[in-house]
């Protein structure tokens, strides 16, 4: 299979979007960062009743619930899912583990249960087999364009089959906008969701590391495309 065959069956499908509803700030912002970096586009809900709206949307793949919300709890959001057509899978999220608990999230219609605290990392691996079959895990996990491939999973990249060393911001960048290929992506998203909180996350931060992402590839970079005046774009169809 060509470069290009490898990237056309890579990025077909549009990433799955996942309602995350989550009212702890700091959990919220570790699932938020987490999923995105794991290819997943991503709406935040900080209670009950919004959840439950972000989640009747059509074009939801999946929803992450936590049951202890204000507004509505995760109980009620479960119940009015029952309204949709299609409900989608949901992930309960809680630190309320008592079996009473968890038997009636699976009632009402929660596919999971994963009690806090968790790892983001596992609950990225319980979404992913909710969602696709193993063909279409393999593909989610790699990107391969004009002899880079990007192993999102393992975190690692190769050129021309030898392993290319990128820092983890340079890394997590990059892996951000080869999983939004085609789009402009803002300096500032890109500094929100790929840089660290210690990070300064400035336009000149965000330009020094795709500099340097760059220059590791070599001629393949010309596929990240500055956008003037917004940011940058992945567009594998214009590399040279």
């Amino acid at each position: 299979m060509t470069q290009t065959g490898v990237l056309a069956s890579t990025m077909a499908s549009p990433p799955p979007r996942v309602v995350v509803v989550e009212d702890d700030p700091s959990v919220a912002a570790g699932l938020v960062r987490g999923l995105r970096l794991a290819g997943f586009e991503v709406e935040l809900a900080t209670d009950g009743t919004t959840g439950a709206r972000l989640a009747m949307a059509p074009e939801v793949d999946a929803v992450l619930l936590d049951l202890m919300l204000p507004a509505r709890s995760g109980f009620e959001v479960l119940e009015l899912l029952q309204r949709r057509p299609a409900i989608p899978p949901v992930i309960v999220l809680s630190a309320r583990t008592e079996l009473g608990d968890r038997l009636r999230a699976f009632q009402l219609g929660a596919v999971d249960f994963v009690p806090k605290p968790f790892w983001v990392e596992e609950v990225v691996a319980r979404i992913r087999a909710r969602l696709h079959t193993p063909e279409q895990l393999r593909a989610l996990r790699t990107v391969a364009w004009a002899g880079v491939v990007v192993n999102l999973d393992a975190r690692t990249v190769t050129v021309a089959g030898e392993p290319v060393a990128l820092t983890r911001f340079e890394l997590d960048l990059l892996a951000y906008l080869v999983q939004r290929p085609g789009r402009a992506i803002p300096r500032t998203q890109l500094a929100s969701h790929a840089l660290g909180p210690l990070d300064e996350r400035t336009d000149r931060t965000v330009d020094s590391h795709l500099a340097r992402i760059r220059k590791k590839l070599g001629p393949a970079a010309s596929a990240l495309t500055t956008v003037w005046g917004i940011g940058y774009r992945f567009d594998p169809s214009g590399e040279r």
